[in-house]
């Protein structure tokens, strides 16, 4: 059996399949990345899986493209975790952009672009991807990403920027103090994903004209960054891959064309465009 895992900050989507190439089984864990989480907690969440208990010692290869393996300490701490559990496996782990361009690749050359928990961009031509910009995390980067946008949320909140509806509304939401929001962003693993969560507010009110005005404006700096520095964005198709690009789609492309940017195709998840990539050029 072989598993393909895209794994992002938030949350890991898994997809064995059988010796004839078929979907023998679809299931999720938390997310991976080793910038986020410690590594001793890797194997107990998988533990915490059934599904994959059962087929541990079927599994004779993992493909693992996960946010966070842009470098090859994390790719080398994702293999050694995920060796001890799949004890009989070879396991490959890279980018999460590898995993954004493959899935979003349709024959031709494009920009493909990660628009999740976090944020990135490379260009794909059907063989080599290059990518012309580091990502710096959500500290110093993510632009337009979930953790961006409830970074942007929870700080004008308690900066008193909010209009006074939607101050009213998340104070109600969450109930939220300064030390609880400064204990969970500073002392717990996956402040990038406890950041994101916020996003769910946003999203259930994305046709209010502040958030409008608001993801508008993450959507311009992500162009800012992570696009536009690339030479093909002039005439290259620009895919996305990821949940809050599926959730914003109208204001992305609404982005996209004041800067006469031609968007293609937008995916919520990419996992079953991967698992078919893998099908048809890889395994």
């Amino acid at each position: 059996m072989v598993a393909i895992v895209d794994g992002g900050s938030t949350k890991c989507d898994w997809v064995i399949l059988d010796d004839f190439k078929k979907v023998f089984l679809k299931t999720e864990t938390i997310g991976f990345n080793p910038n986020n989480i410690a590594a001793e907690l890797i194997v107990p969440e998988i533990e915490n899986n059934i599904n994959l208990v059962a087929v541990r010692n079927s599994i004779t290869k993992i493909f693992f493209y996960g946010s966070g393996c842009g470098i090859a300490e994390n790719c080398s701490i994702i293999e050694r975790e995920l060796g001890k559990f799949f004890t009989k496996a070879l396991i490959v782990a890279a980018e999460d952009l590898k995993a954004a361009a493959y899935a979003a690749y349709n024959g031709k050359p494009a920009i493909a672009c990660i628009l999740g928990t976090g944020s990135n961009s490379c260009y794909f031509d059907g063989k080599d991807i290059k990518v012309k910009l580091p990502s710096l995390g959500f500290l110093m980067g993510d632009e337009g990403s979930g953790s961006s946008i409830g970074k942007q949320l929870v700080r004008r909140f308690f900066m008193q920027k909010l209009p006074q509806d939607l101050h009213a509304e998340f104070d109600e939401t969450y109930q939220l103090t300064i030390d609880e929001a400064l204990k969970n962003m500073y002392h717990i693993s996956r402040p990038n994903a406890y950041l994101a969560n916020f996003n769910k507010f946003v999203a259930e009110r994305k046709d209010h004209p502040y958030f409008q005005k608001m993801i508008f404006d993450e959507m311009m700096n992500f162009f800012d960054y992570q696009v536009l520095p690339y030479e093909e964005s002039k005439f290259a198709e620009i895919n996305f891959i990821g949940s809050i690009a599926y959730y914003y789609e109208n204001i992305l492309r609404s982005a996209a064309a004041e800067l006469q940017l031609n968007v293609g195709h937008v995916v919520q998840k990419p996992i079953e465009s991967l698992v078919n990539y893998h099908i048809k050029y890889i395994l």
